[in-house]
């Protein structure tokens, strides 16, 4: 017996645990989007942070195809020495010593979830599971990562709680101190939230929560999902603070520039229980994956996009300030780091993203009624501005709907 499980006629074979917009692109360019209908959409969500250069960039375009006449898909039973390339690139640019290649972030998070169990285990101390989280966290969609996440709606109708996860609240360090005991494996944040709210840590409190891991020889894992590969202006969040690198590293969004491409990077120490057999994945730094992977590291890693998301956040900043003070009926406080910019609003904000659509201007949801601006890195000031200007309609839009 066949079930619908989407109220959408059109979509009535797929299963509905997606909410989506009534909007289908055909195509896009740089910072454009298609629809179906014909009609031209400004992208400040781009994939969810992970169409790192826009949409068809011509480099990743001719990556894939040179790649895609030569291999796809062999399996981690051979080398594939195009893992070795990226894997290269990735640790001479970061803290890591090795990397293990994902399909995506929430696989690279449970990378990291095992890497900082197992270093405990051959440490001789397997009594040492638990893994401390924050609250408005959001590490993907897998058992684990859920249970990692401090999000307890994604665990509803799922079971109990996996025990081993803590979650306390965000950027308490003094909270964090006295969790940490005996049965503690590792510490688990985002430098900045995405799905949270856009919410920072300072410079401070990265290296602050360095020194009390270090102290309590517990292992650091930073997700760096969706604020890394160039996001903050740095090519990770945490390079803004003066000491912060951590044990553990997950990657991934645009790593692939929109193909599916996630990492699990990590010190020499911090994976030192990840020996032949623990762990492993079929598709996981398949050629395909990593030629393109390799072209998107090498295109946002240089100094014209770093410098150019420093650019055109600050024009961001400054203006999204102004409707702020211009607005002070619709919006309430501008945060986040980079082009990982939030809104947060006091008009419901699912119906705020109608508003900015209908301006022609794709735009984010995220926790704290917030919403969020993940442009491309290489947007430009004149993009930026005209963001900005569909953004003051759709706030003016929101003040007239109020006042009805």
């Amino acid at each position: 017996m066949s079930t619908s499980t989407s109220s959408n006629p059109a979509q009535h074979h797929i299963m509905g645990v997606y909410n989506r917009a009534p909007l289908a692109f055909e195509r896009g360019r740089g910072a454009r989007l298609f629809s179906t209908t014909g009609e031209e959409y400004l992208d400040c969500v781009a994939g969810i942070a992970t169409c790192g250069l826009g949409h068809a960039h011509p480099v990743l375009v001719d990556a894939l195809k040179t790649q895609g006449e030569k291999l796809w898909h062999v399996s981690n039973i051979y080398t594939i020495p195009e893992q070795e390339v990226l894997a290269d690139k990735l640790c001479a640019a970061t803290f890591a010593d090795v990397v293990f290649f994902t399909n995506s972030g929430t696989e690279a998070i449970e990378c990291a979830l095992k890497a900082a169990r197992r270093y405990h285990v051959v440490n001789g101390q397997p009594e040492r599971v638990d893994i401390i989280g924050f609250d408005g966290s959001f590490h993907g969609r897998s058992y684990a990562a859920v249970n990692a996440s401090g999000n307890a709606g994604y665990l509803d109708g799922f079971g109990p709680r996996l025990p081993g996860y803590v979650q306390l609240p965000f950027g308490d360090w003094d909270a964090l101190k006295a969790a940490i005991g005996p049965t503690t494996a590792g510490v688990i944040i985002e430098p900045v939230q995405g799905e949270g709210g856009a919410r920072a840590l300072t410079d401070a409190q990265l290296n602050e929560l360095r020194q009390i891991t270090r102290d309590a020889g517990v292992l650091l894992i930073f997700d760096e999902v969706q604020s890394g590969m160039g996001r903050t202006g740095k090519l990770f969040a945490h390079e803004w603070a003066s000491d912060a690198a951590p044990d553990i590293m997950a990657v991934a969004k645009a790593l692939g520039g929109g193909f599916p491409v996630g990492a699990c990077l990590a010190s020499t120490e911090g994976a030192r229980g990840m020996t032949p057999g623990v762990h492993g994945s079929t598709y996981g730094g398949n050629p395909l994956a990593m030629a393109v992977g390799k072209a998107a590291f090498d295109a946002i890693n240089t100094p014209e996009i770093l410098d150019n998301v420093k650019t055109v956040a600050g024009f961001f900043t400054q203006q999204l300030e102004g409707l702020k003070d211009r607005f002070p009926d619709v919006i309430v406080d501008i945060r986040g780091k980079g082009l990982l910019i939030g809104v947060k609003l006091i008009p419901n904000n699912r119906e705020f993203m109608v508003l900015a659509r209908d301006q022609k201007l794709l735009i984010a949801g995220g926790g704290d009624n917030c919403v969020r601006l993940l442009p491309p890195l290489n947007l430009t000031v004149e993009e930026a501005s005209e963001a900005i200007a569909k953004l003051e309609k759709a706030c003016e839009a929101a003040r007239a709907k109020a006042a009805a």
